[in-house]
Parts: C-alpha cells; sequence; structure tokens
C-alpha cells in the first residue's frame, strides 16, 4: 500500500506558538496527528489526531489536552451522525467537517472535500470544538473558492469574522491571515 507522508509546520502570526502535523493520505484513508503549543494569556499545549475517509469526510477526532488529562473523542459514520464519548450528538446531525479552533488545518477538510471551482460558494456547518474547553458546538460557515487551487474566502454564518486563505496545491493553509502562517 503507498503512503503519501507530508509535515507541515505553523507559527502564530503574532506570537510563539507552533503546530507541528504529519498528515498521511494512503488507499482509502487520510491520517492528521498533530501537536500545537497556543500562546496568549493561558498557554496550553494540545494534540489532535483527525481520521478520514479517502474524500476527506471526517471519521473521527480525538483531542487530548497536554498536561490536564481531559480528551475529546468524536465519532463520525461519515454522513452527519456524531457520537461523542459513545453518546450521540443530535445538535451535529448533518456535520461532515471539524473544526479545532487552535489549527489553520481543519479548513483543508472542507477544501478538498467540497472541490469548489473559482467563483463557487458552499455553506456547511461544522463541529466546532473549542479549546481549552473541549466544548463542541454546531457552527455555521461559508467556503468561496476565489482562485482554484490557491485562494478561498472563510466566513462564518454566525458573525462578522472572515479571512481569505492562501493554500497550496494539497489544499493546505499557507497564511491564515492574523492568526497563522506556515513555515
Amino acid at each position: 500500500m503507498s503512503e503519501d507522508m507530508k509535515i507541515v509546520r505553523w507559527h502564530e502570526w503574532d506570537g510563539p506558538g507552533i503546530e507541528h502535523l504529519e498528515l498521511r493520505e494512503r488507499a482509502g484513508e487520510v491520517l492528521a496527528d498533530s501537536v500545537v503549543i497556543c500562546s496568549g494569556q493561558t498557554p496550553f499545549a494540545v494534540r489532535y489526531r483527525i481520521e478520514c475517509d479517502a474524500n476527506w469526510r471526517a471519521r473521527s477526532v480525538t483531542v487530548d489536552m497536554i498536561g490536564s488529562g481531559q480528551t475529546l473523542v468524536l465519532v463520525s459514520d461519515g454522513e452527519g451522525h456524531w457520537i461523542r464519548d459513545g453518546s450521540a450528538v443530535p445538535e451535529l446531525d448533518g456535520v461532515l467537517d471539524p473544526d479545532v479552533t487552535v489549527t489553520p488545518f481543519t479548513n483543508t477538510l472542507p477544501i478538498r472535500r467540497l472541490r469548489l471551482s473559482t467563483g463557487q460558494s458552499a455553506d456547511i456547518t461544522t463541529a466546532f470544538i473549542r479549546l481549552p474547553t473541549l466544548t463542541v458546538v454546531a457552527n455555521p460557515q461559508r467556503y468561496t473558492c476565489l482562485e482554484e487551487g490557491r485562494r478561498y474566502l472563510y466566513e462564518s454564518r454566525a458573525s462578522d469574522f472572515r479571512r481569505e486563505l492562501e493554500i497550496d496545491a494539497d489544499g493546505l493553509v499557507v497564511t491564515y491571515p492574523d492568526f497563522w502562517q506556515r513555515e
């Protein structure tokens, strides 16, 4: 079985925080394994692991708060039904993508899954994972392809937050203004 492995690092836009991601793609699955060290008023570190099928639909998300012993485990059937720690999460019905607040990687999931052409937009809802609290809420978003394979507009449909994301040929974020920049 052939495996394609990439190592990607991002650093915080204005701070010492860093993320180290190993992304593996092989027949039938995509696996992201990462550690993020966040600065700020209350610095923390987190490890997350996201497993997707070959179509970039999340199948499981595990988030470990380093040092606290807190862990979140979400499992999806890939069709919009989620289980958290063994119990169904009906408020996430229809959601396909996780969105972990501290990483630009989770923007890659809808970008790769939707495969939008220049000028196309898609409204989605994500399983928004807030850290360090590990709370999960449904979060409405919109992705617009500005330039295929190069630039996307990310917008929250719940607020006025929006950022233009520069991506590489693999759909991985290169710049996320005010938050993350690729090394």
